[in-house]
């Protein structure tokens, strides 16, 4: 049965998310079809629509892909008003529910937030699609344009009818206890990677190999923001002493910030022992890094999710993380990372020299975190092709 993921913001994040489910249909990991109905040749069973601007390398040559708007935006602003490309874009999009028969129903994945959506999830429910959105943020982060405006599209979104897939237990039980149906509702862990599709086995066979001998460091991965709490992980690593951080030539750590700086976000000055790469991080760079990585760190104070705790997990890297949001439902305590309060910088550097001080523990942790991951990866195939066959 085909599946088409719709993708109409230019985010780098939400390509990401959308490509790892891409790619595993076009790959045939997720059942779409009942035993009694003859499918679809696997590359023709994934397509994406989405922007002009989209990152073609992060997905595979097997997923097609249609580009009928050159949107920049979310489309909460003056760029939701062109009628013209809306137009456009909802031709291919009935274009290709017309395409398929009853027995082949094409399915709509809408896999990020963009204002179109809306009209669209509402004019293929009435045209009898089956419909399925990610909602990543019921609630929209602190700072977020438009938050009003998204907070009634989510109202909108979820009084369509059609089924809503969410990356938290914690959001999915907040959505029954408004009223939703639980047959609407889907949980699912947020598992994927950084990288695009040529380097997906290179990721895949890469794991960190711990020697109490070789230097490691500590990470924070991703775009620097304001609500991702990096002052509290500067504060956190300057409160550990001066012969536990750089200026002891044995301390084998240091704290990498990888990643580019957002505009709106003023850095202090950098403890020692800090290293900061401002860019968006290579592919090949950031699996070596998470690859000789001792630890990573999140210091959110605004989160819903993340998928860098599964991508640390996968490289067997132990993790800290904040209790916000579904974060913490990715950590067992004491055995694949820690769960410190936000904005806290004496408890995280608490956990970080409990964490620096023990090698050996820091193995046993990541390779449980390995265990965790392989088991959530098989058990995430299971609840989307039940989604998807539902």
């Amino acid at each position: 049965m085909p599946i088409v993921y719709v993708l109409l913001s230019p985010t780098f994040g939400m390509h990401q998310y959308t490509a790892d489910l891409a790619n595993r249909t076009a790959d045939s990991r997720f059942e779409t079809s009942p035993p009694d109905v003859q499918k679809m040749e696997d590359g023709l069973r994934a397509t994406v629509v989405t922007t002009t601007a989209f990152p073609r390398d992060r997905y595979s040559p097997a997923v097609q892909i249609h580009t009928p708007i050159s949107g920049r935006t979310t489309g909460f602003g003056r760029e939701g008003l062109d009628l013209v490309a809306y137009r456009r874009l909802q031709s291919v999009i009935f274009n290709l529910q017309s395409s398929t028969s009853r027995s082949q129903s094409t399915i709509f994945h809408f896999t990020g937030v963009h204002a179109w959506n809306l009209p669209l999830v509402y004019a293929l429910r009435r045209r009898g699609a089956p419909v399925i959105h990610t909602l990543h943020d019921l609630d929209p982060h602190a700072g977020v344009r438009f938050a009003g405006l998204i907070r009634l599209w989510n109202r909108l979104i979820l009084a369509s009818g059609c089924r809503i897939l969410v990356h938290g237990r914690r959001y999915r039980d907040r959505l029954l206890a408004q009223g939703l149906p639980p047959g609407r509702v889907t949980f699912a862990p947020l598992l994927h990677g950084f990288w695009g599709y040529a380097a997906e086995y290179q990721a895949a066979a890469a794991r960190t190999q711990f020697s109490p001998a070789q230097p490691r460091h500590v990470i924070f991965f991703g775009r620097l923001a304001w609500y991702k709490g990096i002052d509290t992980l500067l504060a956190a690593w300057a409160l550990l002493s001066a012969a536990d951080a750089g200026a002891n030539p044995a301390w084998p750590h240091r704290l990498i910030l990888a990643g580019s700086v957002a505009h709106d976000l003023a850095l202090p000055a950098l403890p020692a022992g800090v290293e900061l790469r401002n860019q968006r991080i290579p592919d090949a760079e950031g699996i070596e890094l998470f690859r000789r990585a001792a630890l990573l760190v999140l210091p959110y104070r605004d989160a819903t999710q993340s998928a860098l705790v599964a991508t640390a997990y996968r490289f067997g890297v132990p993790v800290i993380v904040t209790r916000t949001g579904a974060l913490p439902e990715a950590v067992i305590e004491g055995e694949t990372g820690w769960v410190i309060p936000p904005n806290d910088p004496p408890a995280l550097a608490h956990a970080l020299r409990e964490a620096l001080s023990d090698s050996d523990r820091l193995a046993a942790m990541g390779a449980a975190g390995r265990a965790w991951f392989d088991q959530q990866r098989r058990h995430e195939e299971e609840v989307l092709s039940t989604l998807y066959l539902a």
